[in-house]
């Protein structure tokens, strides 16, 4: 037979179960934790700070907005390559350097160029990490929404001279840039002699490696395209000609031969 209940009981039982409806499911408050630890999205055309990292090698910032380069680069791949990739291999060198005077106080120039002369245990970070510091630094300013589609002046003359026409030199790059099997960058570079050349590396190896001096480097690692363009490579690497800022690989050129 049921035991009867108070009426005081009656009331206590019905206080109790509007307070648990009161709550929130557990899983939405998951979701509002979430939601309060995601940083806002930047709003477009906004120029974001870089990360903070210790060591003598820094982040440079983006010299754009993250959508800047849209609808050719996507923002979040140019996020994620910049504040995740490119941080991250400016973090490893430093840490492969740490404590190492005659090192830290070394250009990254000297390093990536050098490393072949470096101490055996840090040539490997060098190598992968110095270099990607090298060349994405390059990388980023190399582009623009506005700027020179086209060499001009002396890079142009040169560029003519070597491939007979912009258009054939443009070619033969993009299917430099297509012919590098997993992960690598195609490069225009000046030779030792002063002499213009295409060529690839592989992983985060630099030209300056080999004595060379990069004009304009294409990236095609994986993670350089994939959010926007999956396996279409070739489409990735057209829309970066639409990008390249000529005017600054020019002003490269001539530095260069300058020597």
């Amino acid at each position: 037979m049921p035991v009867p209940i108070t009426r005081r009981q009656a009331l206590r039982t019905l206080a109790l179960a509007s307070a648990a409806l009161a709550l929130p499911h557990p899983r939405d408050a998951f979701a509002q934790t979430s939601s309060a630890q995601t940083p806002a999205t930047p709003k477009p055309g906004t120029v974001v700070p870089p990360p903070q990292l210790s060591g003598p090698f820094t982040l440079p910032a983006l010299p754009y907005a993250a959508d800047a380069l849209e609808p050719h680069l996507d923002a979040q791949t140019m996020t994620i390559h910049h504040d995740k990739h490119h941080a991250g291999y400016v973090a490893n060198l430093n840490k492969a350097i740490a404590g190492k005077p005659g090192l830290e106080s070394r250009s990254l120039e000297s390093l990536v160029s050098g490393v072949a002369k470096l101490p055996e245990d840090v040539q490997k970070a060098v190598r992968n990490h110095g270099g990607g510091h090298h060349n994405h630094s390059l990388f980023w300013t190399s582009l623009a929404r506005t700027g020179a589609r086209a060499p001009r002046a002396e890079l142009a003359a040169a560029i003519d001279a070597k491939w007979g026409s912009f258009s054939s030199f443009q070619e033969r790059f993009n299917a430099a840039a297509l012919s590098v099997f997993g992960s690598g960058w195609a490069w225009l570079v000046l030779d030792p002699k002063r002499g213009l050349e295409l060529s690839t590396s592989p992983n985060q190896d630099s030209p300056l490696m080999s004595a060379q001096a990069p004009l304009l480097g294409l990236d095609v690692w994986e993670h350089a395209y994939y959010l926007k363009y999956q396996n279409r490579r070739a489409e990735y690497v057209a829309a970066f000609a639409q990008v390249v800022d000529w005017d600054v690989v020019t002003a490269r050129y001539v530095e260069a031969i300058k020597g």
